[in-house]
């Protein structure tokens, strides 16, 4: 079992970069390919971190940088994170609290009013959180990469603790034999690493999205009594906007 060919198989479900994977995927390498999401996170984060940096030395407004680099973004993950959070969206506000009703609305691939709300909102709250953080200079693209990367540690989470309630789906083989064991290891060190990194800014990020995380399981949990592949994406994107937040909060402070 090679790690590589796992790291490979996380890259090509969680981005648009051409990945070549020879042969059949086992369940047992996507259910550790989890164990790789944060990774992942960490070359999208480096990759926006790198494209924010030619902008910042000339001197580019924020704002302008930070519609840049959600568009980057958005493309990087081919808006798959955004697709899952329109349908949980949809499905909360559509179900009325049923369950089968929820999951059916979720396999449904319209977008309803609920879902196009929910993605114009994430959007604009990236495109503003962003710029009111690279206004505080040079520290902020330390800052950037781990917000990626906490959000796929909070995404690696989700696999780790509830039940995956969608057979043939996406996340099906992962969420059928998750690694427990190293996948809290790699949490911890993903945890550990972000604050190193990012100090306070990163202490505070991991606390909001821990928090996040907590409250967002435990709804699913009643809810639905486990989660799909698409609350993994809502998840994603309410992670990355919090921790986005918490950053800004702490940046302001500093000053």
């Amino acid at each position: 079992m090679s790690a590589r060919r796992e790291f490979g198989i996380a890259l090509a479900l969680l981005s648009r970069l051409p990945v070549r994977l020879p042969g059949i995927i086992t369940a047992s390498e996507q259910a550790r390919s989890v164990l790789w999401y944060p990774v992942v996170g960490l070359l999208l984060g480096l990759a926006l971190a790198l494209s924010a940096l030619p902008l910042q030395a000339i001197g580019v407004d924020p704002l302008v940088t930070a519609a840049v680099l959600v568009t980057l973004w958005v493309w990087f993950t081919g808006a798959l994170h955004l697709d899952g959070l329109a349908d949980t969206a949809d499905a909360w506000l559509g179900s009325q609290g049923e369950r089968e009703r929820a999951l059916d609305i979720m396999r449904d691939p319209a977008c309803g009013p609920a879902g196009a709300a929910a993605i114009v909102l994430a959007l604009l709250l990236k495109v503003v959180l962003l710029s009111a953080m690279l206004g505080y200079g040079w520290y902020a693209l330390v800052v950037l990469p781990v917000v990626p990367v906490i959000a796929r540690a909070a995404c690696t989470g989700l696999f780790l603790s509830l039940p995956y309630l969608r057979p043939g789906g996406l996340g099906a083989a992962a969420g059928e034999a998750p690694p427990h064991h190293p996948g809290r290891g790699v949490l911890l060190v993903c945890a550990a690493l972000c604050a190193l990194v990012a100090g306070f800014a990163g202490i505070a990020m991991i606390i909001s999205a821990l928090a996040t995380f907590l409250l967002f399981g435990r709804y699913l949990q009643g809810w639905l009594g486990g989660f799909t592949g698409d609350a993994a994406g809502a998840l994603t994107e309410i992670t990355e906007c919090v921790a986005l937040l918490a950053a800004v909060l702490v940046l302001t402070g500093m000053q």
